[in-house]
């Protein structure tokens, strides 16, 4: 398989665009393409998968052990000809941490020998973008910028001056994408508005590829790409699963849990049951665990109270079989929620603290967490990697024990977080992966 990361100097800059358009162009053509994002990210995997027709991947150097990331991309190789990984930020962003190891789209170029196709904005900026570019280009040895599109393109003169002034530095322009050419994708909160809810998805595509077959040079990009440098590698599973049968809380309150997470728990061998709570479902009887996942329960709250046989089923569950709830999760296994607007409503009560998404404000980063009992996710003292990013806060913290220790990805402490009273555990932290041994 060969690979090309799409990256930039910055967000906002057209990554996102860029990506799924060529995903949906060359998907057409009958390219075997398959996408990865770089770094903690739910909902553009679930766009890319879209695109392709084959299941998003993530990528993460800081989170994930090395041998895990290999595993992934061997079996992303596997029925694929082609990878396009979208970077995060900045190509060279990530934290103060030892090389490789930042979460940087940089350190999975280095590692597997992947190429860039860097996108500019050039809007505002004519021949100062071959200065950027230059940067870019001799900023690192092990990164390899192999071409460049050129976003927000003004007019037929503004193209001409930004390509003349990066003709010497000998770097492709492989496509140049006018300022009113893409179709904008619908936002909220947490990024794009979930694949499964955009209200016309299958037509936004269409477009994006439209666009992407007008402004760029799909031929030079293909070319662009170099064969994947692979490393011997186990089998990729991120965490052990949390019992043989897991009840999978599964629509769009509940939508935010890792694709490599649960092919890992099914390689293990474990039977993934999904359920609706608000459909009002409860989780089937006969599985042994019970995951909620993160989402937007912050938008769904009024319903949420009101599926009666869900939290009664969610509580005899409970009763007698682990339940976990990250993020989103946490805060429906809590007292209350309190929405948008202030009003409350009340939640599942399995745990005692409640939270506002009345009172904003944005959690964002790398955590490393230590287990401190043990429950669905490890024994008492494991390590686990991951992230937190939600605007929700903890209005009221509660009585019970915390679930674990956190820090952040530069090892800075963060105290005890979470919750944890019985079988029923929870707190804001999204897992990626626990760490090796």
């Amino acid at each position: 398989m060969r690979g090309l990361v799409i990256a930039a100097p910055r967000s906002g800059a057209g990554k996102t665009t860029v990506t799924l358009g060529l995903l949906a162009a060359l998907a057409a053509r009958g390219v075997a393409v398959r996408a990865a994002k770089i770094g903690p990210d739910y909902i553009d995997t679930a766009f890319h998968a879209a695109a392709t027709g084959r299941p998003g991947l993530n990528l993460d150097s800081w989170a994930m052990p090395a041998a895990l990331r290999d595993a992934l991309l061997a079996e992303a190789a596997t029925g694929a000809e082609l990878l396009l990984a979208e970077g995060a930020m900045g190509l060279f962003d990530g934290i103060p941490a030892p090389e490789g190891q930042r979460g940087s789209a940089a350190d999975l170029c280095a590692r597997h020998g992947l190429p860039v196709l860097l996108v500019l904005d050039v809007g505002g900026q004519a021949q100062t973008a071959a200065a950027v570019l230059r940067g870019f280009a001799t900023h690192d040895p092990a990164v390899r910028i192999a071409g460049v599109v050129l976003n927000r393109v003004g007019s037929p003169r503004h193209r001409r001056l930004v390509e003349e002034a990066m003709a010497p530095l000998g770097i492709p322009v492989l496509g140049a994408i006018p300022k009113e050419a893409p179709p904008a994708l619908p936002e909220r909160h947490l990024g794009l508005v979930q694949a499964e809810e955009h209200p016309a998805l299958a037509a936004a595509l269409a477009a994006l590829a439209t666009m992407a077959e007008t402004h760029l040079d799909l031929d030079g990009i293909l070319a662009a790409a170099a064969p994947l440098r692979l490393h011997p590698h186990g089998p990729p599973v991120a965490l052990r699963p949390p019992g043989q049968r897991i009840a999978l809380a599964r629509d769009a309150a509940f939508s935010f849990v890792y694709g490599h997470v649960l092919a890992g728990w099914r390689a293990a061998g474990a039977e993934i049951l999904p359920f609706s709570p608000l459909a009002d479902e409860a989780p089937p009887g006969d599985c042994d665990a019970c995951w909620l996942p993160g989402g937007y329960p912050e938008l769904h709250a009024g319903r949420l109270a009101a599926a009666g046989r869900f939290r009664a089923g969610l509580a005899r569950f409970a009763a007698t079989r682990p339940v976990h709830g990250e993020c989103g999760g946490y805060m429906v296994l809590g007292a209350g929620l309190s929405d948008a607007a202030g009003q409350d409503h009340a939640m599942a009560g399995l745990l005692s603290h409640g939270t506002s998404f009345a009172k904003r404000r944005l959690h964002l980063g790398y955590r490393r967490a230590r287990l401190l009992a043990d429950g669905p996710l490890g024994a008492a003292g494991q390590h686990l990697r991951g992230h937190e990013f939600h605007y929700a806060t903890e209005a009221n913290p509660g009585t019970d024990a915390a679930f674990a220790t956190l820090a952040d990805g530069e090892g800075r402490d963060l105290g005890p977080a979470g919750g944890r009273r019985g079988l029923v555990s929870g707190s804001f932290f999204h897992m990626i992966a626990a760490e090796a041994p």
